[in-house]
């Protein structure tokens, strides 16, 4: 992903998913064996249309759920989804939790990553790190922590270094006025191939 950060936005840290890989990957692998059953035996008998539905769900299954992804730039939080690739300035964060999903507001506006979260009795019993506060050692990421509280408390921390770095406080009307707070960059590639995947079922019941 080179491309999207010029020399002085490099990648600071990419986040691992905590869920979703291997049922994604298995999703792929079955919907991939369906398909190649579908044109080995399509003379004898096999539908066509069954052999498109399997494309079109293996598609989505690897935009859904092994595509997303999360990482931090010198500047920027990026958030990459299902249709779209965000950029979100670190500085213009105005709060961020980690529940079932990543959840960040930013620009008046929230979005969301489906990369990192908690299990729903997690997200009720963890505890919440208000979005102004920072250098609270009682938070900081500690050896053997679940993996979501780690994510979430170096998010904090390179949020607040920015904001340090930019002099914006949280919440403040500086902060809403930044400039490029948040970028989106469509998911071209995604987005054509669950196109052409509907096409082909469409054609394959038409047929």
């Amino acid at each position: 992903m080179a491309s999207l950060q010029d020399d002085h936005d490099e990648v600071v840290e990419r986040f691992e998913p905590t869920s979703g890989r291997v049922s994604g990957w298995m999703t792929v692998v079955l919907t991939a064996v369906l398909a190649v059953a579908g044109v080995a035996y399509a003379d004898e008998g096999f539908p066509l249309w069954v052999a498109a539905a399997g494309v079109l769900v293996g598609v989505l299954a690897w935009a859904v759920m092994l595509r997303p992804a999360l990482w931090v730039t010198t500047e920027h939080l990026v958030m990459q989804n299902l249709g779209e690739t965000l950029h979100i300035r670190l500085a213009a964060i105005e709060e961020m939790a980690v529940r079932q999903v990543l959840v960040v507001r930013a620009a008046d506006r929230r979005f969301v990553s489906t990369v990192v979260g908690r299990t729903w009795r997690k997200a009720l019993t963890s505890r919440h790190r208000p979005g102004g506060l920072a250098g609270d050692a009682a938070l900081a990421p500690t050896e053997g922590m679940h993996y979501a509280d780690f994510v979430e408390n170096r998010l904090y921390d390179l949020v607040d270094t920015a904001r340090r770095r930019a002099e914006i406080r949280p919440g403040s009307p500086e902060q809403l006025a930044l400039p490029g707070a948040v970028r989106r960059e469509p998911a071209w590639v995604p987005l054509g191939l669950i196109s052409a995947a509907l096409l082909l079922l469409v054609l394959s019941l038409v047929l």
